[in-house]
């Protein structure tokens, strides 16, 4: 058994990443501020388990993961600590900056005099593992796929606030040693996802018969990763990744927007018909792109294949089935997030 410190383990990405560590038999103290987008409802599971540790604070408050770091005694810190809608950042990038670098900054600094106090074998073994975006690498033309080599393009503000972080994590390792890994994936989805995303957005207002907006053409090309995947990933780079590196993740399932929403759209004609015989593809409206809306992205995950041999176990067409039922099967977890702070309302126009 390891014992984990995760941050924002409430969030979508952190959350199936804490259910998998517990159901593996490590010790999870899981720190989340629970902003809009955490929710102890997707932990529910994990109410009285004693390898799970929940403790609601920031991860720029130093004091307090000092003494999580002293007391619980991590072999291991997983970063997930994040604002990460790329929307929200147009509309208020101030409070990217606030968790995204100067949360890091203070998380990495915290860690980094832990590490420098544990005896040999203990910090040898350490890992700070710090996840990040593709977005940092910015867009990509009609071929190509970002490597671990690309140059850092990031187009919004959010991205840019986590090339920031990721360039501190670089930092910490070159100057002070800190022995820290950073993981690049691309877009997720699966269950739990909050319903400002596309897919669940898009999955809610089908279910409701309501419009299913697609910025500008719905060209737009994303690589699409299964949330339970990334996390198997993140596994397998903590376990065996080497110290200072970068490791892509992707599901190697690109996929247009449009065809994304097309998929959705059929899966649920096919298991919640609309009444009348309408299908949901009628439903697709198609409204002002976003600003600095990047093209394609599309991520190059050799390195994590043929370094440690992780691969997705899920194709596009299995886990956004999976995704759908998920959605159906939980509708009282979908209803308990959509408290008043978020309906599904339109962000960073």
């Amino acid at each position: 058994m390891k014992t984990l410190l995760v941050t924002g383990g409430a969030g979508f990405i952190g959350a199936n990443f804490v259910l998998q560590a517990v159901a593996q038999g490590n010790k999870v103290v899981n720190l989340d501020k629970l902003t809009y987008a955490g929710n102890l409802n997707t932990l529910a599971s994990l109410d009285g388990c004693d390898r799970h540790f929940f403790v609601q604070g920031d991860i720029g408050d130093r004091s307090l993961v000092a003494k999580l770091l002293s007391e619980h005694r991590p072999d291991a810190v997983v970063n997930f600590a994040a604002e990460s809608h790329v929307d929200r950042s147009i509309d208020g990038p101030a409070a990217f900056i606030e968790t995204n670098v100067v949360g890091t900054l203070g998380l990495l600094e915290c860690t980094r005099d832990y590490w420098r106090a544990l005896p040999a074998p203990a910090a040898d073994g350490f890992r700070f593992l710090h996840v990040s975006t593709d977005e940092v690498y910015g867009s990509l033309g009609d071929t190509g796929m970002f490597t671990e080599q690309t140059p850092y393009a990031p187009n919004s503000p959010y991205s840019a606030s986590k090339a920031a972080s990721d360039h501190l994590v670089r930092a910490f390792h070159h100057t002070y040693g800190l022995p820290t890994l950073t993981t690049n994936c691309s877009n997720n989805y699966g269950p739990f996802q909050f319903p400002e995303k596309l897919i669940p957005l898009v999955i809610q207002k089908a279910l409701a018969g309501e419009a299913l907006p697609v910025y500008g053409d719905g060209l737009n090309v994303r690589d699409w990763l299964y949330v339970g995947d990334h996390c198997t990933a993140i596994q397998r780079v903590l376990e065996a990744g080497r110290v200072g590196e970068t490791y892509n993740v992707g599901g190697n399932a690109e996929r247009e927007n449009l065809t994304v929403v097309r998929a959705i759209c059929a899966l649920l004609d096919d298991r919640r018909p609309l009444e009348g015989g309408r299908t949901r593809e009628s439903l697709i409206t198609f409204v002002k792109d976003r600003p600095g809306h990047d093209r394609r992205y599309a991520i190059d995950s050799s390195k994590l294949q043929t370094e440690l041999g992780w691969h997705p176990s899920h194709t596009f067409e299995t886990g956004i089935a999976h995704t759908v039922d998920w959605y159906l099967n939980n509708a009282p977890w979908v209803t308990r997030v959509l408290d008043g702070s978020y309906r599904m309302e339109r962000l960073g126009a």
